[in-house]
């Protein structure tokens, strides 16, 4: 079982303080977070993609490249990689690259994203949005599986014996997360290939998310990949944690009432009893956590979110120390004790790489 952190990298203001980070300050901070995953055993850490004020990780392939020269562990990743609005032929290169410089630590979460605006920035029209998910991933994945590719769509100029470099690490291209929050089609797209799905279920109820995994489990063993509980699925999550539960509440209020995504809503008691946030103890992060098992089944990799809201660096340094030495232990024991042996964890490039040379 995998556990990580991933950020959307939002510049907030502080809402007990009234101050804002300047864009470097956030940069910055989102770079010092990934080096404290990796300290307190993380295994995973996932930048979204953004192109829009009030975010700043335009760029996620730079700021994984930083990250992968300060540390030696970690997983990186994206929690968006827009394949809508992204050149196929652009991914292949920047995360084959990504994988050489990180030792193949490295896959990627592919998105529609969540700002309309960006496809006319790139020259997109957002009612092709589904249409260019599926054409550009079919492209990128034979790029990375084809030395040689020749290739005609809809959505961009034709390729004639083209050669993507540098080709993939050992032969092994990077691991592909399909993430959706509302998209059946997004879930049989990543059935069909055989890559993981993965769920952010931070803002609606669990059944929502039970009818995505549910279809992609089933399309999954269709196209004869395996069982469908041995499908790769993972897991977005929200927490604040304090050693003491009324802590945490009322350190977390403010933040909560202010947000930009789900401020001035439904109360902070309402969103935690309908969504998977989770503010409170350790002991309470731990419980509701492994209450998505009994939702979802047997799944791969858990995400959570925890530098959003205008929260300081330091808070959030605090936070991840929690959650390594009183969480995520007792939360790995757990579920890995819990997962049949026929189930598989989370690909990894040594694990894929084994596979090939098979």
């Amino acid at each position: 079982m995998q556990f990580g952190i991933f950020t959307v990298g939002d510049v907030t203001t502080d809402p007990t303080t009234g101050e804002a980070p300047s864009e470097y300050e956030r940069i910055k901070a989102m770079v010092r977070i990934a080096l404290k995953a990796e300290e307190v055993g993380l295994d995973v850490f996932a930048t979204g993609e953004h192109h829009n004020p009030p975010f700043v990780p335009s760029s996620p392939t730079t700021m994984l490249g930083y990250i992968a020269a300060q540390t030696s562990k970690i997983i990186l990743s994206t929690s968006t990689t827009l394949i809508t609005t992204n050149d196929p032929v652009k991914i292949a290169e920047d995360f084959a690259m990504l994988q050489h410089l990180a030792d193949g630590r490295v896959d990627l979460m592919m998105g529609r994203g969540n700002t309309g605006p960006v496809y006319p920035w790139f020259g997109q029209d957002i009612r092709q949005g589904i249409p260019l998910a599926i054409e550009n991933y079919h492209l990128l994945h034979r790029l990375w599986r084809e030395d040689v590719v020749s290739w005609s769509g809809k959505f961009r100029t034709p390729l004639q014996e083209f050669t993507s470099t540098p080709r993939p690490l050992d032969g092994v291209p990077p691991f592909v997360w399909h993430g959706s929050i509302r998209s059946p089609e997004i879930a049989e797209q990543a059935a069909y290939y055989g890559d993981g799905f993965f769920a952010n279920h931070i803002f609606w109820p669990k059944e929502h998310f039970q009818a995505l995994i549910n279809l992609y489990r089933e399309r999954y063993e269709h196209y004869g990949h395996g069982k469908a509980d041995q499908a790769i699925v993972g897991l977005g999550g929200q927490v604040f944690l304090r050693p003491k539960s009324q802590d945490a509440v009322r350190e977390f209020r403010p933040y909560f009432d202010n947000a930009p995504v789900y401020g001035h809503g439904p109360s902070l008691e309402e969103f935690t009893e309908q969504t998977p946030l989770t503010v409170g103890s350790p002991q309470e992060v731990i419980d509701k956590t492994l209450t998505f098992r009994e939702h979802f089944g047997d799944y791969q990799r858990q995400l959570f979110l925890m530098d959003h809201a205008g929260l300081p660096l330091k808070t959030v340094l605090e936070q991840l120390d929690l959650l390594g030495e009183h969480v995520i232990p007792v939360l790995r024991k757990e579920l890995d004790s819990l997962r049949p042996a026929h189930v598989p964890e989370a690909p990894t490039h040594a694990s894929l790489r084994s596979e090939v040379t098979v």
